[in-house]
């Protein structure tokens, strides 16, 4: 059996925000690996769908849940090039995602223990187990470029 290391998954979800980039969407890219599978890819899609909730996060667990045929996602861990809003992280906690593996922090508004702490929140159901800061350089780099080129007039609104 081949073993992968959580440098591998965020190499994928970093091409899922290559991708996300190419599109013009903010690039942030995730995956969600279940006994060492692939079983989801997303990136965000908030623009191309018109759907503020079209979070890369939210999208991959979606098709977790799908692939599992449950949405307890208790064996699932979530890779993603970004630490996530309130919004994802509170979906990682309400789907029970057993560890979320993001890149760079977001000091900002990150939900997974830079601005708040959504993932290990005292009194709520489940915690999610966080690694962060894997490639985080290279996760930083594509926004930095994406932000660069928004500043440049390279993308344009898509509203």
């Amino acid at each position: 059996m081949l073993v992968f290391d959580d440098e591998y998954f965020m190499r994928t979800a970093l091409r899922q925000a290559e991708t996300a980039a190419a599109e013009g969407e903010v690039p942030v890219g995730a995956v969600a690996v279940r006994d060492g599978t692939v079983i989801g890819k997303a990136y965000n899609q908030v623009e191309k769908l018109k759907d503020a909730t079209a979070h890369a996060e939210i999208l991959v667990m979606t098709q977790a849940s799908a692939s599992k045929g449950n949405w307890r996602l208790d064996d699932v861990t979530v890779y993603v090039t970004k630490e996530p809003c309130a919004m994802c992280a509170g979906a990682m906690v309400n789907a029970r995602v057993k560890r979320l593996v993001f890149g760079m922090p977001d000091p900002r508004s990150g939900a997974a223990g830079s601005a708040l702490d959504i993932t290990a929140f005292p009194g709520m159901l489940h915690k999610v187990e966080v690694c962060s800061g894997v490639l985080e350089e290279e996760c930083r780099e594509i926004m930095r470029e994406f932000f660069k080129g928004v500043r440049n007039g390279n993308f344009k609104e898509n509203n």
